[in-house]
């Protein structure tokens, strides 16, 4: 079975006022339920975990209750590992395969969700990622000191899926040691064991300010095959 721990405490203080990001509305409907709806396309769901502020996990319910999921809610941390772990915990055990998304990337595509799941199931751990495409610089005091090589530079993104057990151990060892990584596929590098990169899509875009927001209402629009 697969377990879906999606990602969902961010507060927001980059868009202002009171209403996280994730519960913003693109093109009408909240961007959580954006990205729940795509995970949901997943076969063999045996629990769909989202992490979310204490306060928030009504609101949560509220509005994914009509996708009748196998909803289970956690607690937000301090830091996003903290969040995957608290989600890691209410993850159903006899789920194998543990498949972690941001809540702001609510354009990622089904086929691009189920490619990475694949991955995984055969390799132990896959993230979706596409190759720097803009020259990279090394700076010191806003002076450029040295242009890095491209070739082998890919951005992460979510979903980023692992066997159960490899995840739950990455995450165990990080605690134990004091380490904060910033996505999984640190934590299980960690571990000396190889992350399949996945090729995902410049639509796959995390929502941090009013720009993302409003390039995903455009891209929305222009292209009716992405709505819900």
């Amino acid at each position: 079975m697969i377990g879906i721990v999606l990602v969902a405490g961010g507060r927001g203080t980059r868009f202002g006022g009171t209403l996280a990001k994730q519960f913003l509305p693109l093109a009408g409907t909240p961007i959580l339920v954006w990205s729940a709806t795509r995970l949901a396309t997943l076969p063999d769901i045996g629990s769909f975990v989202v992490v979310a502020a204490p306060e928030e996990h009504e609101r949560c319910r509220t509005l994914l209750a009509p996708l009748a999921l196998p909803l289970r809610l956690a607690d937000a941390g301090a830091e996003r590992q903290h969040s995957v772990a608290s989600g890691l915990v209410a993850t159903d055990a006899r789920c194998d395969i543990v498949v972690v998304h941001d809540a702001a990337r609510p354009l990622v595509e089904p086929a691009a969700i189920a490619a990475c799941v694949a991955a995984a199931r055969s390799s132990g751990g896959a993230v979706l990622a596409t190759p720097v495409a803009d020259t990279v610089k090394r700076a010191e005091g806003g002076v450029a000191t040295e242009t890095v090589p491209r070739e082998a530079l890919w951005l992460a993104q979510t979903p980023q899926v692992f066997r159960a057990d490899v995840l739950r151990r990455a995450h165990a060892e990080a605690a134990r040691a004091g380490f904060v990584g910033t996505d999984e596929s640190a934590l299980v590098e960690r571990l000396g064991l190889s992350v399949r990169l996945v090729m995902g899509s410049h639509l796959n875009r995390k929502i941090t300010t009013p720009d993302d927001l409003a390039w995903a209402e455009a891209i929305v629009a222009g292209f009716p095959h992405l709505r819900l």
